[in-house]
């Protein structure tokens, strides 16, 4: 009984995962950089460099300059994810939450050495994400994976974009499943 209640503990996870696949690549990082690496959107820490401009007071001329800001953004979102490489990803399947993900690597890496993560989830508009994660040593086996990472130094953005990708990605996998009549 006892060894029936730590398997169900221990089979419980904080957030919901999904099979699926998507573009990514990855590498491994000096543990010493734990302190240095930050999981974030691609792109971002370029337009926060710029502030907003006051509101004209005529509505049209706001109007027409909220649509040039907006298409400006998305033109360089664009540039970012190709010039960091993110166009030309290959695709993996993994099994991803907002706490981690796994994913075959080819390799086999220690508890505790640190991944950097490039990652692209394909929603209606495509994120581009650095994640970073630390590999963890599964309790139970868990057959088809042979690396396990833990998200780490990731804010609630970004892991909130990832959650809101699993939604979807299940939400999708529910509707086909109702279409196939399954």
């Amino acid at each position: 009984m006892i060894e029936e209640e730590k398997t169900d503990q221990q089979d419980k996870r904080e957030y919901s995962r999904v099979d699926t696949y998507i573009p990514m690549e990855f590498k491994q990082v000096n543990r010493d950089s734990r302190r240095e690496v930050r999981s974030r959107i691609a792109g971002d820490a370029f337009l926060a460099e710029f502030k907003s401009l006051p509101n004209p007071d005529d509505q049209i001329i706001a109007q027409w300059l909220q649509t040039i800001n907006f298409k400006l953004n998305e033109i360089i979102r664009m540039m970012t994810i190709q010039h960091d490489g993110f166009n030309c990803l290959n695709v993996t399947k993994v099994n991803i939450g907002g706490g981690g993900l796994s994913f075959l690597a080819g390799r086999s890496y220690e508890p505790g050495d640190i991944l950097e993560l490039k990652v692209m989830l394909p929603m209606q508009k495509p994120i581009a994400l650095f994640l970073y994660g630390e590999v963890i040593e599964l309790p139970i086996p868990h057959p088809g994976y042979d690396t396990s990472v833990r998200f780490i130094a990731i804010d609630d953005f970004v892991r909130d974009e990832i959650i809101r990708f699993v939604f979807e990605t299940e939400r999708e996998i529910l509707r086909e499943k109702r279409r196939s009549g399954a």
